[in-house]
């Protein structure tokens, strides 16, 4: 099994801790005018999403995660399960609604999302950063309306609010970022 120095963490290294699997969120090193160097990390669980804190010594080594991230299509939700497909070998992992979490609300299907497996189950689903989606719901816009004159919520449809320009109509098709939750622009064909 390979194994990770502390010199080598850095954000997104997915680590085994206590015998679960975890992804390193942050990494300062930490070099006291006194004592040894440590690293000081916040880790978050990759099965329960819980973020704590660690500290360990400059040396140690901890092993590494057996997990393996893929880029998969998103098919379907049954309520349960969300339904992904490797397009390379079609085969089908059911993502309980857990390992989705609040990235649900940006997940149209035939999209590629970045996908986390561990001893082959899904343990993590993120969207793609930028995600086009249609309007099904906002306020109507009043003639004069520009970019710079404020904001209304807007309704996409995978069920997503997100704050838009007030020029925003219903059935326009926006480019949204799926990191921040926020408008970027209307989406060009």
């Amino acid at each position: 099994m390979a194994t990770y120095s502390t010199n080598q963490f850095k954000s997104g290294l997915k680590i085994m801790l206590d015998g679960e699997p975890y992804t390193i969120v942050e990494n300062e090193f930490v070099k006291p005018g006194k004592g040894q160097a440590f690293n000081r990390v916040k880790v978050r669980n990759l099965k329960t999403g819980k973020v704590i804190d660690r500290t360990f010594k400059s040396g140690d080594s901890v092993e590494a995660a057996d997990v393996l991230e893929t880029q998969m299509q998103y098919l379907y939700t049954d309520g349960e399960f969300y339904h992904f497909m490797a397009p390379e070998s079609f085969e089908q992992h059911a993502a309980p609604a857990a390992a989705v979490g609040d990235n649900a609300k940006w997940l149209k299907e035939q999209e590629l999302c970045s996908v986390t497996l561990y001893n082959g189950a899904p343990l993590s689903v993120e969207p793609p950063p930028h995600v086009t989606l249609k309007v099904v719901q906002t306020d109507p816009g009043l003639k004069g309306d520009t970019s710079s004159g404020g904001s209304k919520p807007a309704t996409l449809e995978t069920g997503a609010v997100v704050q838009v320009p007030l020029f925003i109509q219903e059935g326009e098709v926006l480019k949204v970022d799926t990191r921040t939750g926020e408008y970027i622009s209307r989406a060009k064909d």
